[in-house]
């Protein structure tokens, strides 16, 4: 079948954040949120009512910053990032977003193993073909988002010209670091919590009140972004259902063992399919409490071009938290 997209109405006439439905080469369809740079009208002044997005939505560009968020978030977190750097003055990118299978009114297969790796990248991989001529200027993503993220780089290099993660362990280091860490072991328990048969109706019950905490900081209060328009943003991701996202869990092997049968214990990932040659920027958010730093010893053993910064007074919501320090981070890995 070959690639279709459906647009959308915008949200607003002058919002440069457009709406579109693409059905991929592998018929998978996602909702996806795009942000293409303005063009000057006639008089030389460029507007985010006059931009691309009025051209042929199937027309590729070789201008593509992807981002992909993690779970429980969807492609709405990285609105203010794909706003900055669609304009001219910040590169004048084409910014995608998915909400990946499972999220929001993207498809959400029932089978479990629809949410295995090799789907998910290919998923990627096929929006790469669908909206570029030629490799991703960057691929952005946090969380589960950075779990596709590292796969695609590791095995299909040629798609993409940098990374950009953010929170997201490397697979090789976080199999260790299950196996090995009883600290890593215990913050990762809300795994085996996501994976049980009732955890979506758990999740959901009393307005998603089990969700919320996941954002509080080390003092288990609710930050500042999390604000009552953000939360209905929130809201309304979660609404469409929460067994997608719990699947990407059920799907992967990657949680502490609970049996000496589990299959984290004898699980092999052959570092063909782990090592990372493209040009990687990893920014880390020190207070994550489900990630911990330890996760990050000995990475540049699977990223040959690897830049690490960690941010002491940040958490796993670092997109959230400090907008700013991402996009000069970003910026600095476009430059080179």
């Amino acid at each position: 079948m070959p690639p279709q997209t459906h647009p959308d109405t915008p949200n607003d006439a002058l919002a440069p954040i457009h709406h579109e439905r693409v059905t991929l080469a592998n018929g998978t369809t996602l909702q996806m949120r795009v942000c293409r740079p303005p063009v000057a009208s006639d008089d030389g002044v460029g507007s985010a009512a006059n931009t691309t997005a009025n051209a042929p939505p199937d027309t590729p560009t070789t201008k593509l910053l992807m981002f992909v968020h993690g779970f429980p978030e969807a492609a709405f977190v990285w609105d203010g990032l794909m706003a900055h750097f669609a304009q001219p003055a910040n590169g004048g990118y084409t910014c995608i977003a998915p909400n990946l299978r499972g999220f929001g009114d993207s498809d959400s297969p029932n089978n479990i193993d629809a949410y295995k790796p090799k789907y998910l990248v290919d998923d990627l991989a096929c929006l790469i073909a669908h909206y570029s001529n030629g490799p991703l200027a960057a691929l952005v993503a946090h969380d589960w988002g950075g779990a596709v993220a590292w796969n695609l780089a590791a095995t299909r290099p040629e798609l993409m010209q940098r990374l950009f993660i953010i929170n997201a362990p490397h697979p090789t280091t976080f199999l260790r670091d299950l196996r090995s860490s009883p600290a890593q072991q215990a913050a990762s328990a809300y795994m085996n919590y996501l994976v049980r048969e009732d955890a979506e109706l758990r999740l959901s019950a009393n307005d998603f009140a089990k969700l919320w905490p996941l954002f509080n900081d080390t003092l288990g209060q609710a930050p500042a972004w999390l604000t009552e328009t953000v939360k209905q943003q929130y809201r309304e991701v979660w609404s469409k259902g929460l067994t997608g996202g719990c699947n990407y869990y059920r799907a992967s092997p990657l949680r502490p063992a609970l049996a000496p049968t589990d299959a984290i214990n004898t699980l092999v990932i052959p570092d063909a399919l782990t090592h990372v040659n493209v040009p990687t920027t990893v920014l880390w958010g020190l207070q994550d409490r489900a990630l911990l730093p330890g996760l990050l010893q000995g990475l540049d053993q699977h990223v040959t071009k690897l830049k690490l910064q960690t941010i002491t007074n940040a958490s796993h919501w670092l997109v959230h938290e400090q907008p700013r320090l991402v996009i000069e981070n970003l910026q600095r890995l476009l430059a080179h």
